[in-house]
């Protein structure tokens, strides 16, 4: 039976608050997923909670009362812990207020380079730097829809690895984050692993001649986007195979990521469609 907890001072709700640093996270390896439809597209994926924490009083619609009983059958098997708490403990947990009622922790989900399964002509995203994490969030959010084998964070010499479990990731990714193959590596690797499997690179830099819509693109291809602040770094600027650039006719020389990555990307589907 599911533990009832309604004191703001109980140990588990007390370690779950820290999930809100890295350095927590980092440490326990594990994110936490709020919301019914996150909670769902984890289970649906095959990721399963560490722990689950519902506020009955919340959980009030159809989709909401799914999710729930699989985690209620999951206890039942003894492959999570479940906790029910008020709604003034949910109120204190959740980042987004009410969010269905439904919270939870996941293990961290990030494969290795050679992990990343890959179709007979592969289609990738890799970011390299990105700094914020709804960035991050949306641009996985794009590369599900738009059908990528997976997608390569990477980091360059003195560069900060990628937090990729933020909550706000999760949030921004609208729990695609689960269904989308992530690996992280450094910018050295991601090169030689594209080499190694004869995938062309296409890094879109602004001041590259050619616009990102002049290079074929359905082959085996990988999108390369960097940060937003100091866009891609030398070795891409070196070493990819194609510099593109997005046309800007007014006065901002730049787009926000996530949005260059979505032209990016769905130009490689209007080119495979076509």
């Amino acid at each position: 039976m599911p533990l009832q907890i309604s004191s703001p001072q109980n140990r588990r709700i007390k370690e779950l608050l820290k999930l809100s640093k890295r350095r927590k996270r980092d440490e326990r390896r594990v994110t936490i997923v709020e919301g019914v439809r996150e909670v769902a597209r984890a289970l649906a994926s095959g990721h399963l909670p560490r722990e689950a924490f519902l506020c009955p009083a919340l959980i009030n619609d159809p989709a909401a009362e799914q999710v729930a009983e699989q985690l209620y059958r999951l206890e039942n098997e003894q492959k999570l812990a479940l906790f029910e708490v008020s709604r003034e403990i949910y109120a204190r947990i959740a980042y987004r207020g009410e969010s269905g009622g439904i919270l939870a922790t996941i293990p961290y989900l990030a494969q290795s380079l050679d992990q990343l399964p890959l179709a007979d002509c592969p289609f990738l995203a890799i970011v390299e730097g990105v700094e914020k994490p709804g960035n991050l969030g949306a641009i996985l959010r794009t590369a599900d829809g738009a059908g990528v084998d997976g997608v390569i964070i990477c980091h360059a010499p003195g560069q900060t690895m990628t937090d990729m479990h933020n909550p706000n990731v999760v949030r921004a990714s609208l729990g695609t984050l689960f269904a989308v193959p992530v690996a992280e590596t450094t910018t050295a690797d991601a090169l030689l692993w594209l080499h190694e499997n004869n995938i062309a690179s296409v890094a879109a830099m602004p001041n590259a001649k050619n616009s990102y819509t002049s290079v074929d693109m359905r082959g085996a291809i990988a999108i390369v986007m960097g940060s937003e602040a100091d866009g891609l770094s030398a070795p891409w600027c070196e070493q990819a195979t194609h510099q593109v650039a997005i046309p800007m006719h007014g006065v901002a020389d730049s787009l926000n990521l996530s949005t260059s990555t979505a032209l990016m990307l769905y130009e490689v589907v209007r080119q495979r469609s076509a």
